[in-house]
C-alpha cells in the first residue's frame, strides 16, 4: 500500500506536524484534512488530489515536492508500506 505523507516543519529538526494516509483513500481523506494544512497547500497552490493517478504508478515512492521559505518546510511525500 502506497501513502501520501504530509510533513511540516517550523523551525525545528522534527516535523511539528506529520499527516499520512493511504493513496487509495485520497478522495476521501482530503475532505478530511485539517483546516491549516488545508489553508497552507492552498497558499503554495498544491492540490494534492490530483495525486490519485499515483496509485497506479507501480515504482512511484520518495519526496513528490518540498517547500521551504525562512519560517517554515513542508515536504510531500509517497511511502511504501
Amino acid at each position: 500500500m502506497k501513502n501520501l505523507k504530509i510533513q511540516i516543519y517550523k523551525k525545528r529538526e522534527k516535523p511539528e506536524t506529520i499527516i499520512t494516509f493511504p493513496l487509495s483513500t485520497l478522495h476521501i481523506s482530503v475532505q478530511l484534512l485539517p483546516k491549516k494544512i488545508k489553508t497552507i497547500l492552498e497558499k503554495e497552490g498544491i492540490d494534492i488530489s490530483q495525486c490519485s493517478e499515483l496509485v497506479k504508478e507501480r515504482d512511484i515512492k520518495g519526496t513528490l515536492v518540498e517547500l521551504e521559505n525562512p519560517n517554515e518546510r513542508m515536504v510531500i511525500s509517497i511511502e511504501k508500506r
